[in-house]
């Protein structure tokens, strides 16, 4: 069996982290996401999808995406019922957020709403497993990556429109 969602979206209200009664912070958001495609004459449709994320991954999205920043989640479909306060029993479904990651846009690409400080030292990965990926450090024009010193001085950064450096 497979369950993998993989979402690239917008968050649509600004994330509030909570503790759960055992105190473990939990953040639930929502991710306007646009269709690829859209019928003649007519306008692409965006879809609102609930997320969940837990622990680590709850409180990285919470430090470093505010309301309209583009972000790109991975999880799992998940579908839970409850009973409103009505009585009537409904259901819910949401991506439980195992993973969550910068995706390269610019302050200066999402208008007002400006991305929060990103993290120092750099890591753009978290899981629920807690790794940092591909962290490093530059210091004094200097890389630092797995205890070795690399001159990054002679370097230029690669800034492209579409993400993709040619």
């Amino acid at each position: 069996m497979l369950n993998k969602v993989i979402l690239m979206g917008r968050i649509t209200h600004e994330p509030e982290l909570k503790a759960s009664t055992s105190g473990v912070s939990v953040l639930t958001f929502s991710l306007a996401v646009e269709r690829n495609f859209a019928r003649q004459g007519e306008e692409r449709q965006t879809d609102f999808i609930n997320c969940v994320a837990w622990r680590q991954t709850a409180e990285f999205i919470s430090k470093y995406f505010p309301k309209g920043a583009l972000i790109a989640v991975e999880g799992e479909l998940q579908t839970r019922k409850y009973s409103a306060r009505d009585g009537s029993e409904r259901t819910v479904t949401e991506v439980i957020v195992s993973q969550a990651s910068f995706t390269g846009e610019r302050r200066s690409d999402m208008g007002d709403a400006g991305f929060k400080d990103p993290p120092k030292p750099s890591s753009a990965y978290y899981g629920t497993d807690n790794e940092e990926r591909s962290v490093r450090r530059i210091e004094n024009g200097q890389q630092k990556s797995n205890g070795q010193n690399i001159d990054i001085s002679e370097f230029e950064e690669i800034i492209s429109d579409n993400g993709v450096p040619f």
